[in-house]
């Protein structure tokens, strides 16, 4: 397991160094990244191929430039690439999903659901090659003193989705999975 945090609680002022484009470029820019990220899909079929780690961390560390709550960064990241840690998972997302989908579910939800094809198996938990499990941290530590952080599902989700984006950009595919609750993963990992 590779565990990669990106904490800095000291705020360090940076000179900002925008580079003068003309409305034309940027709106070249603007069209060359909707052509790209509008084709990005949500895939549950992996290739079995290779990926280089340093696709990644680099995709890590630009969710990790995400703007959040008085710099606080409040989440964490942890890359899965073991295959038992990964059967783990699947294991205990199956249970909750099963649950989710006989007894949590309004009908409406599953209704929608239906025509993607989804169900409580989760196989590719499991034939992924990675899993990068994403943490809120609801407080910090500075100095052995708790701090509360601030706008963290907000900044979660910002920088998950910088995470998808960038994965995107890199020419990889992946699938956001969400059972609820996923206290099994602070157990697991």
């Amino acid at each position: 397991i590779i565990i990669i945090q990106c904490m800095s609680l000291k705020f360090i002022p940076k000179k900002l160094n925008f580079s003068n484009q003309t409305i034309n470029e940027m709106k070249i820019n603007s069209k060359t990244f909707y052509d790209s990220i509008k084709k990005r899909r949500s895939v549950r079929d992996f290739k079995s191929e290779i990926i280089f780690s340093e696709i990644i961390k680099n995709a890590i560390l630009a969710a990790g430039t995400a703007p959040n709550g008085a710099n606080l960064q409040p989440w964490h990241f942890v890359i899965i690439k073991k295959k038992s840690i990964k059967k783990k998972i699947r294991l205990a997302a199956e249970i909750e999903e099963g649950e989710f989908y006989k007894n949590k579910a309004p009908k409406e939800w599953l209704d929608a659901l239906k025509p993607l094809g989804t169900d409580k198996n989760k196989s590719f938990l499991e034939e992924a090659p990675y899993l990068i499990a994403i943490f809120e941290k609801k407080y910090s530590f500075k100095y052995k003193k708790k701090i509360k952080n601030y706008y963290v599902k907000e900044s979660v989700g910002i920088a998950t989705g910088i995470l998808i984006s960038s994965l995107h950009y890199s020419g990889l595919s992946m699938l956001t999975h969400t059972p609820s609750p996923m206290n099994f993963l602070n157990q697991i990992l």
